[in-house]
């Protein structure tokens, strides 16, 4: 049985961050999810092929996505690997952006209590 805590996830590294950012609207291939990531960052965050192909074995591995098929005739040739978040994987980016905005919100404040 996979683990199914958020928290034992966290923290989550950039790169992971962001490729599971990318699939909360929608399922995406890995080229969708490729640009999409650098999309996001604004350009910090440029995976190569390799690097994202690793990730995602590692996050299917763990739970956190799950593959389809891209449904047949819709592009010529060999059938794409469309890949989307799981409950799991949806709950893992929601408690990282909780806790990145918990330690946000902590910095803001103690400087602003140094600017004051």
């Amino acid at each position: 049985m996979k683990n199914t805590d958020p928290a034992s996830y966290l923290p989550l590294r950039e790169p992971t961050f962001f490729i599971l950012l990318s699939l909360i609207p929608a399922e995406k291939h890995g080229y969708g999810i490729l640009k999409d990531v650098e999309a996001l960052s604004e350009g910090s965050v440029r995976l190569s092929t390799g690097t994202l192909y690793e990730a995602l074995s590692r996050l299917l591995e763990q739970g956190l996505l799950e593959r389809t098929d891209e449904a047949a005739g819709v592009a010529p040739g060999k059938p794409r690997k469309v890949y989307r978040l799981t409950h799991t994987g949806r709950k893992v980016i929601e408690a990282e952006a909780a806790r990145l905005r918990a330690l946000t919100a902590a910095a803001s404040r103690r400087m602003g209590e140094i600017q004051s």
